[in-house]
């Protein structure tokens, strides 16, 4: 049964920190997966989650460039993976299953933005083949060590982004349509809040919870393809408490990951520290989550397409 989509007061908010969220809280014993957890919001939440006790396992397209961001970090191990390749993406999987441990945390949180038109191997578009199919298959090859953990949770990063489309699931690839770098950032976080969606229903019967996440406005490495003047119009654009540090960005994800305040919930898309409030198609505020973004219809019908698209399927 999908989680009602509604505020629950958490009494935290936008400016609590990941560490906050943990408090004394330890995490020892537990394993968890963050992709990009080398930089920005994913290095903070690597080390939050490994000063609780937690053993982080960091898939890393650059290992060198992560292993400069990692040193000195306890319980952190280095692993290979290309989320734009999907050999790469078995081959990850395939090690970490044969080790035989099970995931109880699986943060997806790498991603591209507003990129130039790029396509994959596949023909598929960059920013939808990144950020959502990847994950997708990542998820779905670690499903067994999901299982494993009997009380997993999958923690998607969607964005405030989804906002600006809807999936087009007559042209999702701009193989006709003129491609704009915004539409397609936006349709891959839509697509990531709506894989929470489907995924949740799948993993429920097996205590595995999913849930995607708005971790706010942070400006990280993820703005590297931006212009400077593109850089410069987006941090004119907000007020000056608009932007959140690191720190404040991992918040959400790591009480998605770890806070009892969400047993026996899931299937939700949640921004600062709580879950989103649902709002209209034509709600003018930076906040809540669009129609488009929380119908299981269109979740379910992007899962039966992501798996046409990978060829690869959730064994039950």
């Amino acid at each position: 049964m999908t989680t009602k989509q509604a505020p629950i007061h958490s009494g935290f908010g936008a400016r609590t920190t990941a560490r906050e969220v943990l408090g004394s809280r330890r995490l020892d014993g537990l394993i968890a997966v963050v992709t990009g957890g080398y930089a920005g919001v994913g290095l903070e939440t690597t080390r939050v989650l490994s000063a609780a006790g937690a053993t982080v396992i960091v898939p890393a397209r650059t290992p060198d460039k992560a292993r400069t961001a990692l040193a000195g970090l306890e319980r952190v191990e280095l692993e290979r993976l290309d989320l734009f390749e999907p050999a790469s993406i078995d081959s990850f999987a395939a090690r970490f299953l044969e080790s035989g441990r099970p995931i109880h945390m699986l943060l997806n949180n790498a991603g591209i933005m507003a990129t130039p038109l790029v396509r994959d191997a596949r023909g598929f578009e960059s920013q939808l083949a990144t950020n959502h199919l990847g994950h997708f298959q990542l998820t779905v090859r670690l499903w067994p060590a999901l299982r494993k953990a009997n009380g997993a949770r999958v923690v998607t990063l969607s964005s405030r982004g989804h906002r600006r489309a809807a999936i087009d699931f007559e042209d999702p690839h701009f193989e006709r349509r003129l491609y704009d770098k915004w539409v397609a950032y936006g349709q891959s976080k839509t697509a990531n809040a709506l894989f929470a969606l489907a995924l949740d229903v799948r993993g429920e019967p097996h205590r595995i919870r999913a849930f995607s996440v708005h971790p706010g406005a942070i400006l990280t490495e993820l703005v590297r393809s931006l212009s400077d003047e593109e850089l410069r119009a987006i941090q004119a654009a907000g007020p000056g408490d608009f932007y959140k540090t690191p720190e404040q960005g991992a918040a959400t994800s790591v009480w998605c990951a770890t806070s009892p305040q969400l047993d026996g919930l899931g299937g939700v898309y949640c921004e600062d520290v709580d879950l989103a409030e649902p709002v209209p198609a034509d709600f003018p505020e930076q906040r809540g989550v669009k129609p488009w973004a929380r119908d299981l219809e269109l979740a379910e019908r992007l899962w039966t397409k992501s798996e046409a698209w990978t060829g690869v399927k959730l064994t039950p």
